[in-house]
This record gives structure tokens, sequence and C-alpha cells, in this order.
């Protein structure tokens, strides 16, 4: 039977596809809309399983707040193209927007909203269906109570923040949001930090710093022994030096048994005091780099102010009551 473009046209804005994959569509249902959107639904499905070991490491991330609720949502996808797409932009507008409306609180349930007739797992795989990459719904966060200020960065949908304060301060709130992108702090404050990461920060802090410590009693012994120790810091680099002549093999034996020796050596004499201060040393600045309130703030007047220092400076008053973040950017 014959297909009216005015056919194609409502079920391509009922559904999103393309004109081609709806005409197709229709013309197998024989004009029967809810047969051609079901036919739509497995063609995606099927492009959806084939494409299920793919990487999505592109998509669009959107942030948005109403009346005291605020969510970012990330769809992820496989190329930039696609990303970049007006259709896949407002698809993921679409979704945030319901998200927002019903105050979704996980992924789960965002993924159960009804968009248009359909859930939005749905939507996204018929949308996958019609451009023939994976995508999939990821990244969602929340933040629920007054005076948040949302922010992407650099209007790219590649990055977003979101920062709550006790009162109204729009501007500071946005200087904050803009903070939290450019600092990717992992905490509010030290006593936010969880446990795990601090105890995973001063492991590699005292390990670090024991071999630094016995790499500056190797590299003593080397250089009293008249031996250039940039000359035989690896095995590589042994190797090449004495390809080039600037290391005769005796010297290279002798370089390889003292190290060898030294490192036993330098290893018997540590002492763990010291190791340890200097380890708790590094996780204090690992805080303060990570920490937001901690942290050197940004977008000031260049005084060197903290970001609780300069909030101060604001208003006494004010204090950052939660932030998030997302990011899709390898970082």
């Amino acid at each position: 039977m014959a297909i009216s473009i005015d056919d194609i046209k409502k079920l391509r804005a009922m559904t999103g596809a393309g004109l081609a994959d709806v005409k197709k569509a229709l013309t197998e249902a024989e004009g029967d809309f809810d047969k051609a959107k079901e036919l739509l639904r497995e063609r995606g499905l099927a492009i959806a399983a084939k494409r299920s070991d793919r990487e999505t490491s592109n998509g669009c991330v959107l942030v948005k707040a109403v009346d005291g609720f605020a969510a970012t949502i990330a769809l992820k996808c496989e190329t930039d193209f696609v990303a970049n797409g007006a259709d896949f932009i407002a698809l993921t507008q679409s979704i945030l927007d319901a998200a927002i409306a019903a105050k979704a609180k996980d992924i789960e349930a965002v993924k159960a909203l009804d968009i248009n007739g359909q859930t939005a797992q749905e939507a996204v795989t018929q949308r996958s269906g019609i451009t023939g990459e994976k995508m999939e719904l990821d990244g969602y966060l929340t933040l629920e109570g007054e005076n948040i200020e949302v922010y992407d960065h650099m209007g790219k949908h590649t990055l977003t923040t979101m920062v709550q304060l006790n009162k109204a301060a729009a501007e500071v709130g946005h200087k904050l949001a803009m903070q939290v992108a450019a600092m990717k702090p992992v905490a509010l404050n030290a006593e936010s930090v969880d446990q795990k990461i601090l105890d995973e920060e001063y492991k590699t802090a005292v390990e670090k710093t024991k071999l630094e410590q016995v790499e500056k009693f190797v590299e003593n012994k080397l250089k009293k022994a008249g031996i250039n120790p940039n000359l035989v810091d690896s095995e590589d680099h042994i190797e090449s030096n004495m390809a080039k002549g600037w290391l005769t093999q005796e010297q290279a034996d002798e370089a390889r048994k003292l190290i060898e020796t030294a490192k036993a050596e330098g290893e018997a004499q540590l002492k763990m005091p010291m190791i340890e201060n200097i380890a708790k040393g590094r996780v204090n600045k690992f805080l303060k780099e990570n920490c937001l309130v901690d942290q050197e703030f940004q977008f000031g007047d260049g005084d060197k102010a903290t970001v609780s220092q300069w909030l101060a400076q604001q208003d006494k008053e004010l204090q950052i009551v939660d932030f998030k973040r997302f990011t899709l950017v390898a970082e």
C-alpha cells in the first residue's frame, strides 16, 4: 500500500527514527502505526545487541535545576559525530527533563520514565538502532534542596557540575561550580574523604618515600665511587651508554654490583619514623589539593585564598552544602 508523507512525518515525530527507516517500517507494517513502531524497536534492539561489546567513550552530559531539585545525566555513545548531533542532544535533554519532573532518585528510575509513549531505555535503544552505535545512560547524579547552581563547562556537554549553598548567592555558586569543574575535588573537606582513599594514599606515600630514600642512598654511593648516577640509572641506560662508548664493560659491571649492594644497605637503614612523617605530609598535600574547601580558589583576584577563605570574604555565613561533578573526558 502507498504510504503518505504525512504518515511518515507522524511516525518520525513519534519515534525520532530516520525518514528511510520510518518509511520502510510503515510499508512492512502496511500502514499500521503500532506494528511499525514495534518493528523500529526490534531493529534497535538487534543493533544494540550487536554493538554491546563496543566502548562508549563519547556522549552528551546535561545538567538542570528546577524547584529545589537538580540532576545531571550522561547519554553515552561511540563517536563524537553522533554525540554532537541535534537529535542525540535533544533525546538527552528530554530524558533529563523527565527525570527532573519526576525527581527520579537513581538511573534505574530514569530508564523507566515515559518519553513520548515509551520508556527512556527504549528511546535510547531505538536511537541506537537509528545511528548504528551502542548507547547507554550513565552518570545520573542529583542534588535536592535550595540554592543549587549548575554549570555545563564551556557549553560542550562533556563536563557538568552542581554546587549547593546554605543560602542564596547565585554568582558565588556559579564560580564555585566552575571551581569544581576546573579542580576536580574528590570531597568537600578532609572529614568527608573516604577512609579507604586515605589509607590507600598513605600506603602509596610510604612506598614512594621508601623508594626515594633508597634511590638517594644509591646515588650517593655511586658518586663516592666516581660513577655518574645518570649514566647507570637503569639497565637500558647502561646498555645504551656502553654502546655509545660512555661506559666500559668494567665500569658497567662495577656500577651494577654497587647498585645491588647499595640498595640492600639503603633499605636496611631506612628510618620508619621519618618515612611516616614524610608520608603524612604527602597525605596532607593530597587533602589540600583534593578537598574543595581547602583548594586554592581559581577565580578570585589573585590573592591565593583557599575556597573557604574566599567564601568567607563574600559572606561569613556562606557554606557549601554539597557538590557533584561528572565528566566524559578522561582525566
